[in-house]
């Protein structure tokens, strides 16, 4: 038996991320710094982590309904109001996953198969591509460019569609680049796509990290409001990404169709968490505008250390990251990642890893103490001083 050929093709042919091999030169080395992972540095807020806690020590350790805990839902459907002007009933229209990540890939699962096409606007999150290959769908990269802001223009988005067009991707706040879609500008979006028998898949987990001005969801929109399908979770907000808990939001024939696929693949998001997560929306504000505040001050480190050294970087206005342009170093990204971190024990991700638009940037996370964030910004000017 030849094992290789017994593995679907699209799964076999579909290269795997392309940011574990950093992490791997990562654990062989010591005093690195590593500015590659997407993920908070602080704890869970203790009020959080008590619920979790008490919880457990209440025997609550059963199997949830499949689309969660009612009382779960209906603190979803309070705060998406209070927060975005989002109605979504806890009765069908909200069903909780094991991370956002399981919600994009049930959406795509249950919109998609071969034939069909989903544009993926790039640079963007890994998971979207991966997970559209495995449907059988085809993905179409659509690339964003800085002179935009790196955001999705209509005209962009337009040239993409085809008649095969089933789904499009929006994300924003935007993982790598941390750039934002403001009301005007997702107003010319859905324009382009009212008129069509087109869904949208909307990220938008890094919805509380935006700085200056407030989120805006396409889903607001009436228009748009049951052709989109939200995503969201408590990963970054609340700093609880080992706890894998996410969302979803949308019509509830698509919230059923989802949840299909996950009660027999899942059957529940983990029950400890879910009852953490009630408690994060009931009280949790507090802490996400003390983490949101601390974001924002290192945002402003990584930025101005950039310039200084002479780096062009765009000023992102959500998530925890920067996208800064390594083209003047003559180096490719995979180049300047590899040698940046051989050289300076510094980690950062290719701008490849996202698209191959990502060519000639970097992914920087602030998700990293101030002191740090100073620290890399120092190796990294020492490293581009030989490119001067």
């Amino acid at each position: 038996m030849n094992i290789q050929q017994m593995i679907r093709k699209n799964v076999r042919d579909c290269p795997p991320s392309g940011i574990r091999k950093y992490f791997d030169l990562l654990n062989e080395m010591e005093d690195a710094i590593s500015l590659g992972v997407g993920e908070p540095d602080f704890q869970t807020p203790w009020n959080i982590r008590e619920a979790g806690i008490y919880s457990l020590e209440r025997g609550l350790t059963k199997y949830s309904a499949n689309a969660g805990y009612i009382e779960l839902r209906q603190e979803i459907s309070n705060y998406v109001k209070r927060k975005y002007n989002l109605s979504y009933s806890f009765d069908g229209e909200i069903l909780v996953t094991v991370g956002g990540s399981e919600g994009i890939d049930l959406a795509l699962r249950a919109l998609t198969g071969p034939g069909d096409e989903v544009i993926i606007p790039e640079p963007s999150f890994v998971a979207y591509k991966g997970c559209t290959i495995f449907t059988g769908a085809d993905p179409v990269p659509l690339s964003l460019r800085q002179e935009d802001r790196f955001k999705l223009t209509p005209e962009l988005l337009e040239s993409a569609i085809t008649p095969k067009t089933k789904v499009v991707i929006i994300a924003f706040p935007n993982n790598p680049t941390g750039a934002i879609m403001t009301r005007e500008d997702l107003a010319k979006i859905v324009d382009v796509l009212k008129d069509k028998d087109i869904m949208v898949i909307s990220d938008e987990i890094y919805a509380e990290l935006t700085y200056g001005r407030e989120h805006v969801s396409i889903a607001e929109f009436p228009e748009m409001r049951d052709r989109t399908i939200v995503v969201n979770g408590f990963s970054k907000a609340y700093s609880m990404t080992g706890w894998r808990l996410g969302y979803v939001l949308a019509h509830k024939d698509i919230i059923k169709a989802m949840n299909k696929i996950h009660q027999y693949a899942i059957m529940c998001a983990p029950t400890t968490s879910q009852k953490a997560a009630v408690e994060a929306l009931k009280n949790g504000d507090d802490s996400i505008r003390v983490m949101r505040d601390e974001y924002n001050q290192r945002r402003r480190i990584m930025l101005n250390g950039y310039r200084k050294m002479g780096l062009e970087c765009f000023e992102p206005e959500g998530a925890f990251y920067l996208f800064p342009c390594i083209k003047s170093t003559g180096l490719s990204s995979d180049e300047f990642a590899e040698r940046l971190l051989k050289e300076q024990r510094v980690l950062v991700v290719p701008g490849t890893a996202f698209g191959d638009c990502g060519e000639g940037f970097v992914r920087t996370c602030y998700a990293e103490s101030a002191e740090k964030l100073k620290e890399a910004l120092r190796r990294m000017s020492v490293f581009l001083e030989q490119f001067r």
